[in-house]
């Protein structure tokens, strides 16, 4: 898919997982209904806050590097982890996020653009991982996990804010996080990543956290 396509589409709430592309405005939690807000962090005006700095701060032990997506069993087995927290929506695999190849190197048709894949590692040992989609001016965030073990480094955040150095890097305008929901949810840390813009389904405008 061409770039600036991928970029028009996230800009109208369109989300992927592997080839498949979806947009929705309203979906269940918990057998209640509640309405769904696609989010962006315009990268112009985002620096870091106070918490965000010192989750840098705490991980600089860490190497964190972004690289060609590769899925091995190390990553299913932090995968494996991480989802066994949830009792609610519990993905299958990795591969409903990714497709079968999001490296695009068995099968060019198999993911729709260029991903990139973060890990975060203490020596060998692998805490975090997330995979980042990079359009024309824009990127957008496909699926992260972590070991819950490492809980205490916020290894969820460290390698988003690692996305949003990389979309910087690579000249982007906009990150899309995915969406969160207008009622509180488990997806409200998305409301404070900083310098955001909401969708309403008609125009995007900034996000005031309440």
């Amino acid at each position: 898919m061409d770039p600036e396509i991928l970029d028009a589409l996230w800009s109208h709430g369109w989300r992927h997982f592997g080839r498949s592309f979806f947009q929705y405005s309203r979906t269940e939690m918990h057998g209640q209904p509640v309405r769904v807000i696609p989010l962006r962090v315009d990268l112009s005006r985002w620096t870091p806050s106070r918490s965000q700095s010192r989750i840098l701060r705490l991980n600089r032990d860490l190497s964190v590097v972004a690289q060609r997506p590769h899925l091995t069993e190390e990553h299913r087995d932090l995968f494996a982890r991480h989802t066994a927290r949830f009792e609610e929506n519990v993905p299958d695999s990795l591969e409903t996020f990714l497709g079968p190849d999001p490296g695009r190197g068995r099968d060019p048709d198999a993911y729709p653009c260029e991903c990139v894949q973060i890990e975060a590692r203490v020596g060998r040992r692998l805490l975090a991982v997330s995979f980042l989609d990079l359009g024309c001016e824009a990127a957008s965030s496909v699926y992260a996990f972590f070991d819950p073990e490492e809980s205490r480094r916020s290894p969820g955040w460290l390698t988003f804010l690692a996305e949003i150095e990389h979309a910087k890097a690579s000249g982007c305008r906009f990150l899309y996080p995915g969406y969160a929901y207008l009622e509180p949810s488990a997806y409200d840390y998305k409301k404070r990543l900083g310098a955001l813009e909401a969708y309403d389904w008609s125009f995007w405008h900034r996000w005031e956290p309440e």
